[in-house]
């Protein structure tokens, strides 16, 4: 199955149906052009083993004979290596990004990325060895490169980790904008905001497909600013009597940024422990992403502050073994322990299936006398997700004008809603459906269903292996 110059395919692997494992291929003249790379996790990951929440970019945990860390199954486009013209990662989250240094030896395709997120991925590679042989072009939003027979402009998005884009995707068969992970926020506090400007303008270029975030489309209205959340955590922390432990997805660096400027606000010392928000915090200095001046305690120094002063940054949301608020939970972590006048403030959503070792977490917090704050008994906003709710989908409709929208990034309700939007927005035509589906885009609109082997390959060790029951 290959394209040839008058066609214009688009062939999610993965990513399409689900939210996470993101692997998207576009097919023209021979050619093709991946866009990310992304892990997910199992349904039931080995309590032994635990999982960071996608989002986290920590390095998965496995054992022998358990799974946990998936990706989708790229069989089909490495069978045609030889073809590939690239690969573009829209953004630093692992659902995007964690997948390269397992998956890039059966590709062996230059890598196209931005800056903040090239910084993630060559931590990656380093871990496999591969930082010698993976060939990374470092891109800036606004810039426009020939990629094979793809001509492919960033514009600049804003998302819940720094220097996202949408990709505008030219071919001599049709046009593509494919949005990535985004929402609209004016001021994301960190990194610049999204081009609305560039995006009105794909109104004039005759846009053939629209291919669109999902994940928040049955939210109603428009997902707060990063900006919106420092009255509600800066009146928590203010008014806790001893320490804070503040839980927050590992790759949020705005979120790190507003805790940094509350800590100042309130005359406390910033505490930062889990390797994810770590590495996160030196890419953002490392790119210039991230310009607070923020002097970070020394894990080990925490326990000689006095309580009051202390304000931790953890990561943990999700409930997962190993990471640093279960072990403060438990007990069990090394430098501090948590008191009854401490709080721990949860500014995070509970990732759907996480909601028992969420629960249990809180439980083991509040049987140590610890204070415990979240979306679930807080009225201020302490946390904002990263991806468009309704009202910002119909406005990105209204601006690009699209002949089709494509949903993908959600669950089937997610997608099925995307395009109820997409047709009240006045789009002519809405094709969604789900990994392994051969959606053309040019000459004509159409679907082939199913017709792209898929599946799932687990990390065993440093080793992959087929998922049994995932493959099509």
């Amino acid at each position: 199955m290959t394209p040839d110059k008058e066609d214009l395919w688009f062939a999610p692997l993965g990513g399409c149906g689900e939210i996470g494992m993101n692997l998207n291929l576009f097919g023209h003249d021979g050619k093709w052009l991946i866009v990310d790379c992304g892990l997910t996790f199992s349904d039931r990951p080995d309590p032994a083993i635990g999982s960071e929440d996608f989002r986290t970019n920590a390095p998965p945990k496995t054992t022998n004979g358990r799974r946990n860390v998936q990706m989708a199954d790229p069989t089909f486009i490495a069978e045609r290596a030889d073809d590939i013209a690239g690969m573009v990662i829209t953004h630093a989250h692992e659902d995007h990004i964690g997948a390269v240094p397992y998956l890039w030896p059966m590709l062996k395709c230059p890598v196209y990325t931005t800056a903040f997120t090239a910084y993630i991925l060559r931590r990656k590679l380093a871990e496999y060895d591969l930082l010698d042989d993976v060939t990374i072009r470092i891109v800036d939003a606004g810039d426009v490169l020939d990629i094979g027979p793809f001509n492919v402009e960033w514009i600049n998005m804003t998302h819940s980790v720094p220097e996202p884009c949408g990709l505008l995707i030219n071919t001599d068969a049709g046009t593509v904008f494919h949005s990535g992970d985004w929402k609209l926020d004016d001021n994301p506090v960190v990194g610049t905001t999204y081009n609305g400007q560039r995006c009105r303008e794909l109104a004039n270029l005759s846009i053939d497909a629209m291919i669109c975030d999902s994940t928040n489309a049955t939210v109603e209205g428009k997902t707060p600013s990063e900006s919106k959340l420092y009255n509600g955590l800066h009146k928590l922390i203010s008014k806790a009597p001893g320490r804070v432990v503040v839980t927050c997805f590992g790759s949020n660096l705005a979120r790190v940024a507003t805790l940094a400027k509350i800590a100042e606000d309130t005359g406390r010392h910033v505490g930062m422990i889990g390797r994810s928000m770590i590495n996160m915090v030196n890419a953002g200095r490392a790119t210039g992403l991230l310009d607070v001046d923020i002097n970070i305690v020394e894990a080990q120094h925490l326990g000689y502050l006095p309580p009051e002063s202390v304000l931790l940054l953890a990561t943990g949301s999700q409930g997962e073994p190993r990471t640093a608020l279960h072990r403060l939970s438990t007990d069990t972590f090394r430098d501090m322990q948590l008191e009854p006048s401490d709080t721990v403030i949860f500014s995070s959503k509970v990732i759907p299936g996480n909601e028992d070792s969420v629960g249990a977490l809180i439980e083991r917090l509040e049987s140590l006398g610890v204070t415990v704050f979240g979306e679930h008994n807080v009225d201020e906003i302490i946390h904002t997700s990263g991806h468009p709710a309704a009202d910002e989908l119909l406005t990105m409709y209204e601006w690009v004008q699209p002949e089709v929208l494509i949903p993908v990034h959600g669950e089937r309700e997610h997608m099925q809603a995307n395009a109820a939007l997409a047709k009240k927005a006045g789009i002519p035509g809405q094709i969604h459906g789900e990994n392994g589906d051969l959606f053309i885009i040019s000459p004509n609109k159409a679907i082939r269903r199913g017709v792209l082997p898929t599946g799932r390959l687990s990390l065993e060790g440093r080793k992959l292996v087929p998922v049994t029951g995932t493959s099509t």
